[in-house]
């Protein structure tokens, strides 16, 4: 469900507004209604902005190290703005470095194939009347008549390169047609020095990070969390209309009804005026989901798609239990159930430090499993292996009881999809009654006449029989309400002609709508036979050795079931969400497109 708001408008005097503000700020429950005018032009947000940036850079930078905090460092009792500046100019730094090694890299791959030799001798050798020319050539472009004209010697080969000197008096021109090649001005050796020198001191800046890595992460988050709120507080002082010449400010704000009273009373304390009201439909109101227990858990999967209006249902404990079914029928294997039980539940007895917007996801991935586990007897499948196969009462008694084969599984699939959609339109029905009027229902409610009572009527002939009197007279009172009534404020001429457009869509559409779900069943019959597969290959390719033999078995089971589990998991979730998103949504009429409720705080 969503929360109930009340909408509040405060009239300030323009010397208490910056206190006013703050002490709303230190309450945290009213959402600030913001313009963007005047924010892109402020200078001083813009750089709060970048400094923001700034601290979110250095984090990510510093996290990424993987240093664990440990008794030999203790937390940084610097500014976060000293830590910053260290961590940049270090950076900075390094990215010398880094440029400085690349540079020298390029000149040690153009020095490396000629040798380690001292440049100064080339220099000597040209006073003595000598040039030394350096070349680079296929195998086939050089010639062997350049050994008698140029003294030309062969110094290394690599790969189909031929590198070579020419040796000439000095003034004479060494016409060759191949590249020729500048050589740097000092040894390969004193290169590699070079680059081990600026491999040091980047070792000892990495060293530096790390230190403070394992130092001041909390002190950079907590002046990260400084800024934004000093962000948030400016956001919220341009965006406020001014009257009276300035002197009066004008704010807007939206709260739960449950936090009325509390704030209430910090109102009732300053020197302003306030008006509390109710929501108009031309107001755009922050939506905050409130639902309870079970149902609060699936709150994650609605942001996935978007919120609800505010004047619309909220779909989430609608969509909730359908959900937990079709991720278990996805699944559809007990052993695969019992594992993510079973090691979610560990893990959080276990897990030293579990975060509170942790534990409902851990919470819903129990349930997950659990959903699992029952569905998973629908066909006796664990891990691969057959539980009915097995020769125990218990089993033969559950096999007896709920056991479906392929076909019935086929056809529960069906039946599942089917009645999600008429629950969806059921809640289209409501939704419609509740935001505009119950007579823009009746065309729904018409269809819903229309494809219940002949679902009754194939399902259950001796309850209701196919085409008899009653289904005839319900199928009636059904089209005069689809094909009369279908837009209350059009003519009837108009009412019958978007009344056989409705049928067509809904003649098309709602079969694919149905078709949709045997994914279900597709998904299970996939994953049940890809596991049986990993078990077969286990026990052929495991060697006929008392030792090789159990370890090769082992193996192949724990990777292959790994494989499987990893990807049916994952489709166990992407299907089902799938057909919540497009399926369900679309037949309860849902639109979605509201702002989450995000209060004004520190």
């Amino acid at each position: 469900m969503i929360a109930k708001m009340k909408k509040l408008t405060f009239l300030v005097f323009y010397k208490e507004y910056e206190d006013f503000l703050k002490g709303i700020r230190d309450l945290g429950v009213v959402h600030v209604v913001t313009k963007s005018q005047g924010s892109a032009e402020n200078v001083e947000l813009q750089d709060t902005l970048k400094l923001s940036a700034r601290y979110a850079s250095a984090i990510k930078m510093l996290q990424g190290l993987n240093v664990e905090k440990d008794g030999l460092h203790s937390d940084d009792s610097r500014k976060g703005e000293d830590i910053l500046a260290e961590i940049e100019s270090l950076q900075q730094k390094m990215q010398q470095l880094m440029h400085q090694k690349q540079l020298l890299d390029k000149e040690i791959a153009t020095l490396d194939p000629w040798g380690n030799f001292d440049p100064q001798n080339i220099t000597r050798l040209h006073d003595a009347g000598y040039n030394i020319s350096f070349f680079v050539c296929s195998e086939k472009q050089f010639k062997e008549e350049w050994t008698e004209m140029y003294h030309a010697t062969v110094i290394n080969t690599v790969g189909s390169k031929l590198y070579f000197i020419t040796v000439t008096p000095v003034g004479e021109v060494v016409d060759l047609d191949v590249e020729a090649v500048r050589l740097p001005e000092v040894s390969l050796d004193t290169l590699q020095h070079k680059v081990e020198d600026l491999t040091a001191m980047e070792t000892e800046i990495n060293g530096r990070l790390k230190n403070i890595a394992a130092s001041s992460i909390p002190g950079l988050q907590k002046a990260q969390a400084e800024v934004c709120s000093r962000i948030e507080f400016s956001k919220v002082v341009l965006n406020t209309d001014s009257l009276a010449d300035n002197k009066l400010m004008l704010l807007e704000g939206w709260i739960p009804v449950k936090q009325l009273e509390e704030v209430k009373r910090f109102l009732d304390t300053q020197e302003v005026y306030y008006e509390v009201s109710d929501p108009t439909p031309d107001d755009d109101v922050p939506i905050l989901l409130d639902n309870k227990g079970f149902f609060r858990l699936f709150e994650p999967i609605m942001r996935l798609y978007m919120l609800p209006k505010y004047n619309e249902l909220d779909l989430t404990p609608f969509f909730a239990p359908f959900f937990m079914l079709f991720f278990g029928l996805c699944l559809g294997d007990s052993g695969y159930g019992a594992f993510i039980l079973l090691a979610v539940t560990l893990y959080r007895l276990f897990a030293k430090k579990i975060s509170q917007s942790m534990k409902p996801i851990l919470t819903l991935v129990q349930l997950l499993g659990a959903a699992t586990m029952v569905c998973g007897l629908l066909t006796g499948t664990c891990f691969g292996f057959s539980l009915y196969d097995i020769h125990i009462p218990f089993f033969q008694h559950m096999k007896d009881t709920v056991f479906l084969d392929n076909q019935q599984m086929f056809n529960l699939s069906l039946i599942l999809g089917a009645v999600q959609i008429i629950f969806g339109m059921i809640l289209k029905a409501v939704n419609q009654t509740i935001q505009l009027g119950f007579k823009y229902a009746v065309d729904t409610i018409g269809w819903l006449f229309i494809l219940v009572s002949s679902a009754v009527a194939f399902a259950a002939p001796g309850l209701m029989p196919m085409g008899g009197t009653v289904h005839l007279v319900i199928l009636a009172i059904g089209a005069l309400m689809v094909y009369l009534y279908n837009s209350p404020d059009k003519n009837v001429f108009v009412n019958i002609g978007l009344g056989l457009w409705d049928s067509y869509n809904m003649a098309t559409g709602l079969l694919g709508d149905i078709l949709s779900y045997v994914r279900l069943f597709a998904l299970g019959l996939s994953g049940g036979i890809l596991a049986s597969v990993f078990n077969s290959l286990a026990e052929g390719m495991s060697p006929d050795n008392i030792i090789a033999g159990p370890i090769v078995m082992v193996l192949i089971f724990v990777i292959g079931h790994s494989i499987n589990m990893f990807m049916n998991v994952l489709g166990a979730m992407v299907h089902p969400m799938r057909l919540t998103f497009v399926e369900f949504f679309k037949n309860s009429g849902y639109e979605g497109g509201g702002k989450e409720y995000k209060p004004f705080k520190k």
